[in-house]
């Protein structure tokens, strides 16, 4: 009678003990990120480039550039749920006007802007993932001063530094030039804490800008039109910046 074989089970790898000394404290920013950010979701990067520079921006996505694909795979989920997007106003205002105007696109994404118009764009955000695009901190671009004639801001005034980036799109844009601004809606609400849009306005105007519409008739988001002064003030005034709301998207 043949005696049947006994399997012998494999115990389980037991990790050999690690000292405390060798463990990491905390987890750092990006190794949370990678924690939390899957499925397209973004809230937590999202909130970060909110609350953080320009700089600071840059930064994290110059450690992990996958990080910036994440946010943008969970920011085109949200748009795909409204009814319309500013940037294709911003494609139709242009398309419009002479093909001859340069245009600086700031914070370009995917450079949606530069793709569907014939106009040269100079294309800008934090991580380039297009050969078109140039990787710089908004605030400090290698665009010559005046040398361009519309600068366009859709859904970009992210960092807490944001003037910073409006003095850059003034010391770029030609005289007579135009600044194009794109929000959500509701970081100009002031009842619900956002900016008092007028207060923002008079902080731009005060940059050396013209107001010239403000377009609150969009549900989800709200259009500036600012065209630059020709005969500068050389006086330099003081600027009163209102802090912009954060649009912090909740968990559904």
């Amino acid at each position: 009678m043949k005696k049947a074989k006994i399997s012998k089970r494999k115990t389980p790898h037991q990790p050999t003990n690690v000292s405390s000394s060798k463990r990491p404290k905390t987890l750092s920013f990006l190794e949370k990120m990678r924690a939390r950010l899957s499925g397209g979701h973004f809230r937590m990067l999202n909130e970060k480039l909110y609350t953080c520079t320009g700089e600071e921006a840059l930064n994290y996505f110059e450690q992990d550039p996958s990080l910036f694909n994440m946010y943008h795979a969970g920011y085109q989920e949200q748009m795909s749920n409204w009814p319309e997007q500013p940037v294709n106003i911003i494609i139709s205002w242009l398309k419009d006007r002479s093909s001859s105007l340069v245009v600086a696109d700031f914070g370009c994404g995917d450079a949606r802007l530069a793709k569907n118009v014939k106009n040269k764009v100079h294309s800008f955000d934090l991580v380039s993932t297009d050969p078109s695009v140039i990787a710089c901190d908004m605030s400090n671009t290698p665009l010559e001063a005046s040398s361009i004639d519309v600068a366009v801001f859709c859904l970009s005034l992210m960092g807490t530094n944001f003037p910073s980036y409006l003095q850059e799109a003034h010391s770029v844009l030609k005289p007579s030039g135009w600044l194009l601004i794109a929000e959500v809606k509701s970081r100009f609400d002031p009842i619900n804490g956002g900016a008092d849009p007028n207060k923002f306005s008079k902080a731009v105007t005060d940059l050396g800008f013209t107001l010239k519409l403000k377009d609150f008739s969009n549900k989800m988001f709200i259009l500036f039109y600012f065209q630059k002064k020709e005969n500068q003030d050389s006086k330099k005034k003081e600027i009163a910046w209102p802090e912009l709301k954060p649009c912090l998207y909740k968990r559904r």
